[in-house]
């Protein structure tokens, strides 16, 4: 029998599974203050519980805990961790370091299945799901090496999201609980590359998360030239969901824009991206892509990109360039994974 990994559970499916072993509630806070708070990697690290309860707990359940397979650190203080899963996989995590705090972006699944052209995480298709414990083990591991506390996450390392929605649910009620590191919703982004019933089920949740859409294009023909999911879920589609999204939950959308050379990075692009988004409030992060061994596509260059800024500010829309970080550690999303010998189950 597969063990229990209560790594994994809310607090409210761990009070759940402590009252059916026989124990007072109370005890699944002290629990989830061990594992989310304090961090521990065994039971018997656990001193306020009973030695009976612990020996249960130790036959029955796994904590979830990741390893440093490799580690890199660039000038600019960012690192970028090659973290190894219990089951032999392996997954990328980055730590970046703003004014206002530092900012861990987790992966939420070994691999990814939508086929974006211009990302490596995508290549080699997905091997599995990550866990709830081992989404939120990914800080608690970036944390434990740097000695210093996150006070911002965002979902935007391997895999898609939306793809993973239980999972990335329960990381959210984890990772926010008081009892834990206490995260607050409005610290937390999750980028999507626009899978519209997800979206509109997250909207039902009215989690106060920033929603970042992996935009890329506002044309069907460029953005499935690009993004195979614009087959699924055309622009029109995606943007109606996004304004729907907005009504429900009073928050705004920030769109991510790969700029690419010669693809997307036109003036007349830029209009109708503004045309697009019009009357939504929304921001657009620009982003200069890090190339990826095997995509055909290249970054625009810095006067390029700040002439489609200006472009949309013209026109009304916010936007600014995202900077960029960890540029000479194999920044983007998926290459330290496949540069890794055996990374990967497939």
């Amino acid at each position: 029998m597969s063990q229990i990994r209560i790594s994994s559970f809310t607090l409210e499916q761990l009070t759940s599974f402590v009252k059916e072993q026989g124990q007072p509630a109370f005890r699944a806070k002290q629990i989830f203050h061990w594992l989310h708070q304090r961090g521990v990697h065994s039971f018997s690290e656990m001193t306020d519980q009973p030695k009976t309860f612990l020996a249960q707990l130790e036959e029955k359940c796994l904590i979830e805990t990741l390893s440093i397979e490799r580690r890199q650190q660039s000038r600019d203080g960012t690192v970028k961790y090659l973290f190894r899963l219990p089951d032999g996989n392996c997954i990328e995590t980055v730590w970046m370091q703003y004014s206002y705090g530092n900012t861990v972006c987790v992966s939420s699944q070994v691999g990814c299945r939508m086929g974006c052209r211009f990302c490596a995480s995508t290549q080699g298709g997905r091997v599995r799901n990550l866990t709830a414990g081992e989404i939120a083990g990914e800080i608690y591991a970036a944390m434990a090496d740097m000695g210093q506390r996150v006070s911002h996450i965002v979902l935007m390392g391997i895999g898609e999201p939306l793809d993973n929605f239980d999972n990335v649910m329960d990381f959210l009620s984890i990772i926010s609980s008081p009892e834990g590191v206490n995260i607050g919703m409005r610290n937390i982004s999750l980028s999507t590359c626009g899978l519209v019933p997800m979206i509109e089920k997250l909207a039902q949740r009215h989690l106060q998360l920033t929603l970042s859409i992996s935009l890329h294009a506002p044309l069907n023909e460029m953005r499935s030239a690009m993004m195979p999911v614009n087959d699924a879920y055309p622009v029109e589609q995606l943007i109606d969901a996004c304004r729907s999204y907005q009504r429900e939950t009073g928050r705004r959308i920030s769109f991510e824009y790969a700029m690419v050379h010669g693809v997307n990075d036109s003036d007349a692009t830029a209009q109708e991206l503004a045309r697009l988004i019009r009357g939504m409030g929304a921001h657009v992060n620009l982003i200069p892509i890090n190339p990826v061994d095997g995509s055909p596509y290249s970054a625009t260059d810095a006067a390029n990109v700040k002439r489609f800024q200006e472009t949309l500010l013209k026109l009304g829309v916010n936007a600014t360039v995202r900077r960029r970080l960890g540029s000479d550690i194999s920044a983007a999303c998926g290459q330290l994974r496949r540069e890794a010998k055996g990374g990967t189950a497939t």
